[in-house]
């Protein structure tokens, strides 16, 4: 199954940049064991509209039109990064992940907004929102915290000791 992690925002270089490569690069490997492949992370650029809501609604159709319309395709699930979405725990985000997998899903995005966040419609149409806790956190963080829980769901399914 082909695995995106669509960002809204570009990470610049330096730690976290680092630190999301680091993931990401360590993922690659082991997503082709056990079928993830590939793993690939976009990165949207960040709307200057004048209010929030114009912000989201011109992001979002850059990520839907991004990469030939992937998006645009219904039966791709999207699970979306959201602080009103569903606190997972590592196991439940493993699982969520191999029963698309073992569905026969081909891709599934994992959606990341920006500091406004996703615009409505585009949340609506998720399969799942995740939450990443209570707290409000830079979106550039949540895009480590998820290549991260990316790795460590494949280092669980590989049999590796690191997902402990």
């Amino acid at each position: 199954m082909r695995l995106i992690m669509a960002a809204i925002g570009k990470l610049r270089a330096g730690p976290e940049r680092v630190l999301h490569d680091r993931y990401m690069e360590r993922a690659i490997p082991l997503g082709r064991q056990v079928g993830f492949t590939p793993i690939t992370s976009w990165e949207i650029p960040e709307s200057h509209a004048r209010t929030a809501n114009e912000r989201k609604a011109q992001e979002a159709l850059t990520l839907e039109s991004a990469h030939s319309g992937l998006l645009k395709d219904r039966t791709v699930p999207l699970l979306a990064c959201d602080p009103q979405g569903e606190s997972l725990s590592t196991e439940a985000f493993c699982t969520l992940l191999t029963r698309l997998r073992d569905e026969n899903c081909h891709t599934a995005c994992l959606l990341i907004g920006g500091p406004d966040g996703l615009h409505a419609p585009l949340l609506k149409r998720a399969q799942k929102s995740i939450a990443f806790g209570a707290m409000t956190m830079p979106h550039q963080l949540v895009r480590i915290l998820l290549a991260e829980q990316i790795y460590r769901m494949l280092t669980r399914l590989c049999g590796h000791p690191y997902h402990r």
